[in-house]
């Protein structure tokens, strides 16, 4: 799963044209943390990879494993449930349910 982060900020770092040395530069690391961990050469701590993403734009959260399959189909779905009519919009949170 860390390769696949590692994989994301990378190609979020090349889409936006940003140097590994440009990264390392904004993030407070040194171009080597950066070459290394793109490289899988590193295993990062938490904060380089959050503050790689920062830089980037992007957020790191957290997904309970039980719960990933089901938020891949749902973002890979546009945010809305497989079969759900066109123009619908998702449920309802469990939240309004509790009023």
């Amino acid at each position: 799963m860390q390769n696949d982060l590692i994989t994301t900020l990378a190609a979020a770092r090349k889409a936006q044209h940003i140097t590994q040395a440009q990264l390392a530069e904004s993030a407070g690391l040194s171009r080597m943390t950066v070459q290394r961990t793109e490289g899988g050469d590193l295993d990062p701590r938490y904060s380089t990879l959050a503050e790689m993403a920062r830089v980037l734009g992007l957020d790191i959260i957290a997904v309970p494993s039980s719960l990933r399959p089901s938020l891949q189909t749902f973002i890979q779905s546009g945010g809305k449930f497989l079969g759900q009519p066109e123009g619908v919009d998702a449920p309802p949170s469990v939240i309004d349910s509790l009023k």
